[in-house]
């Protein structure tokens, strides 16, 4: 399958830029299913008694750990196969991302249909969150390449279609298990079944799209700048090296913060509405709300990454930490007054730099640590979504539940939550002003492949120096 190869895969003159975006999002729209996987959670727990749950059926709170495992091996997945990501070229991962994601809903079928949840977390968990690991960077470094003028708006096209695209899954989901469900049956594994085979040949056609440039080129009328800017450099950091470096930990904090803030209340939108504001907002105006919320992740990842390419991924973090200071602050205000518009307007606004944070962090990382494995640093900074998405839930459901057993009213529950949630965020801008240039002494040197190569070959038993 030599077709894989990076090799293969290099662009021949007259390749335009533009068709690599849209081979990313053949991956990212694909594997942003994840954000949808809760359509499946009631229907999984009507297997045995149909319209209701009957004594055998799945409980939900054993169906929350398929995505929390899928999360949970997204990010170790990412940064245990990071650097073979970046040398094996994106052709290969992106195929092995779409072969490993259709699997993952096809053992999952096949634990719906013998009514065992041990293969579904084997099958959605661990196979599907390896496909969403490796899809998931596996364009990024790809992208930044071909786009060295404006790397930000490059990446943010790609990682706004995984915002985006519940979307599309969501409602398709729901009419496919429409489709096959009937009076006995409910249609949970067959619907599996299609979703695999169609992600399958989605991903594997941004496989076949996706090329890298050849050595050497570059934009038709980008010139590199003269003087160096002080936090973008144009030296490159090994992988392993990158994560010894101080600053890769302060934008693993950055991220996790700005992650841990906004998916705590991304993932109890639609309960907090309704209790800040109770008689006001219906269960079906909270869906949608979720829904805006959604629309607005997807949006802010394009908008705050193409920002960044003006004002600088410091800047731009800045922006996320100081606004989101203050609109946490201000949420409790809105319960107050009653105001369900300025609640609304704060949240599409912090939910719009939660997503911005997760596109604008790969071009932050090229800046600090170069293109060359960009991808592979990348891997291991998704770690701390991992985190984040134990962190926030945690904190904003424990804390809540905490103020109700404490005689709190529901209506001001949330309020010391929203203030934790500020705090995170204050902590995240002192880490964000402590970045600065990594320190020439981790820079490759031009020889420092081959001196890699030199080592594996005496590692191996050959004469030194031959």
């Amino acid at each position: 399958m030599s077709f894989l190869d990076r090799s293969h895969t290099i662009a021949g003159p007259g390749f335009s830029r533009w068709l690599v975006p849209p081979a990313a999002l053949c991956i990212h729209l694909c594997i942003g299913q994840a954000y949808a996987f809760s359509v499946f959670n009631l229907p999984m727990t009507k297997l045995i008694g149909i319209t209701q749950s009957a004594p055998g059926d799945w409980k939900l709170t054993d169906l929350g750990w398929i995505f929390s495992i899928a999360i949970f091996v997204l990010g170790t997945s990412a940064a245990i196969f990071g650097r073979w990501v970046e040398e094996g070229g994106p052709r290969k991962a992106m195929f092995t991302a779409g072969l490993c994601w259709a699997l993952g809903f096809f053992i999952s079928a096949f634990g719906v249909y013998i009514h065992n949840l041990w293969i579904v977390y084997l099958g959605y968990g661990v196979f599907g969150g390896i496909g969403l690991g490796l899809g998931y960077i596996s364009p990024v470094s790809t992208l930044i390449k071909w786009f060295p003028d404006r790397p930000g708006m490059a990446t943010g096209m790609a990682i706004m279609g995984f915002g985006g695209a519940a979307f599309i899954a969501s409602p398709l989901s729901v009419w496919l298990m429409a489709k096959f469900s009937t009076p006995t049956h409910v249609g949970v594994a067959e619907t599996f079944v299609c979703l695999g085979i169609i992600y399958l040949i989605f991903m594997w056609v941004g496989a076949a799209i996706v090329r890298v440039p050849a050595p050497g080129w570059k934009p038709e009328g980008y010139t590199l700048p003269v003087v160096e800017q002080k936090l973008i450099t144009k030296n490159d950091v090994y992988v392993y090296d990158a994560i010894k470096t101080p600053q890769f930990w302060l934008i693993w904090w950055v991220l996790c913060l700005n992650v841990t803030a906004g998916i705590g209340v991304l993932g109890q939108a639609s309960a907090m509405s309704q209790e800040m504001f109770p008689g006001k907002v219906s269960a079906l105006a909270a869906a949608g709300f979720v829904g805006v919320l959604s629309l607005f992740n997807m949006v802010g990842r394009f908008f705050w990454a193409s920002i960044s390419d003006y004002i600088g991924r410091k800047n731009t973090y800045f922006c996320f930490f100081v606004i989101g200071t203050a609109l946490y602050c201000a949420v409790p205000h809105t319960g107050t007054i009653g105001s369900v518009s300025l609640f609304v307007l704060c949240f599409v606004i912090i939910i719009s730099m939660y997503g911005g944070g997760f596109a604008t962090v790969p071009a932050y990382l090229k800046d600090m640590f170069g293109t060359r494995y960009v991808g592979a640093i990348h891997g291991w900074l998704i770690t701390a979504w991992s985190a984040a998405g134990v962190f926030g839930p945690v904190l904003v459901n424990y804390i809540r539940q905490y103020q109700i057993d404490s005689g709190v009213p529901k209506a001001q529950a949330y309020n010391v939550t929203m203030y934790v949630m500020a705090a995170l965020l204050v902590v995240g801008f002192f880490c964000n002003l402590m970045i600065k240039a990594v320190h020439h002494r981790f820079h490759m040197r031009p020889d420092h492949e081959a001196l890699q190569g030199q080592l594996a070959v005496d590692a191996a038993g050959e004469p030194a120096g031959a």
